[in-house]
C-alpha cells in the first residue's frame, strides 16, 4: 500500500516537474496562436519594423485576414498612408527549445509589401494549378517544393486535400487552402478600398 501511494505521488511529481514553463521575452505561452494574439503582437511588429518609430503621431489600419486550423500561419494585411506603405504580414508561430533542452513556444513576423505579398499568392496559386495532375496522381508521395520571398514552400495534395507547409528560419507552418483562399480574397478586397 505505501509503495502503491509513492509511486502515485512519484508520477504526478514527475508530471509537473515536466511542465516548467520557461521565462523568455517573445514567447507566448498559449496552445494556439490565434488571429487576436497575432494582430496584439503585429502591430507592435508594424510600428517598430515596417514604420519605423516616430516622434510624430502616424495613423496606420492593420487587420487580420485568416489563420490557419493549425495556428501556426496568421495572415494579416496593413496600411498607413502617411508613410505610403502597405502590404502583408505572415505571423509564424511554433515550438522551439533553448540549449537546456526546454520546449516553449515562439512567435516571429515576415513583412512583405503589397506589390510582393499579391504575386507571391498568385505564385501559389499558379503552381498549384499547374501542377494538380500530378498532385493528384499519387497523394502519398508527389509533391512540388519552390523558394519565394525567403520561405520554401512545400505543397502536397494529402486526404483533405492541398496542404502548404512554409519553412522560414526556424518555423514550419502548415497552410492550410482555407487559410490561403481567405488570405487572397481578403487581401485583395483590403487593399482595393
Amino acid at each position: 500500500m505505501r509503495s502503491s501511494l509513492l509511486t502515485v505521488i512519484i508520477i504526478i511529481f514527475s508530471i509537473f516537474s515536466k511542465a516548467q514553463v520557461p521565462v523568455n521575452s517573445g514567447v507566448v505561452f498559449a496552445k494556439e496562436f490565434s488571429k487576436e494574439i497575432a494582430l496584439y503582437r503585429a502591430k507592435a511588429f508594424v510600428i517598430e519594423t515596417v514604420l519605423g518609430i516616430s516622434s510624430e503621431v502616424v495613423g496606420f489600419q492593420i487587420d487580420p485576414l485568416a489563420a490557419s486550423s493549425s495556428g501556426e500561419l496568421t495572415s494579416l494585411v496593413y496600411r498607413c498612408q502617411e508613410k505610403g506603405k502597405e502590404g502583408m504580414v505572415l505571423g509564424f508561430y511554433g515550438d522551439y527549445w533553448n540549449s537546456a533542452g526546454v520546449e516553449y513556444k515562439g512567435f516571429s513576423f515576415k513583412d512583405i509589401s503589397k506589390d510582393k505579398a499579391l504575386y507571391l499568392l498568385d505564385t501559389i496559386q499558379k503552381a498549384i494549378d499547374d501542377y494538380s495532375t500530378f498532385l493528384s496522381q499519387d497523394k502519398d508521395n508527389n509533391n512540388i517544393y519552390f523558394k519565394a520571398e525567403g520561405m520554401t514552400f512545400l505543397i502536397s495534395n494529402m486526404t483533405g486535400g492541398i496542404k502548404i507547409r512554409v519553412f522560414w528560419n526556424e518555423f514550419d507552418a502548415e497552410w492550410d487552402m482555407t487559410a490561403f483562399r481567405r488570405t487572397k480574397r481578403r487581401l485583395l478586397n483590403k487593399l482595393n478600398e
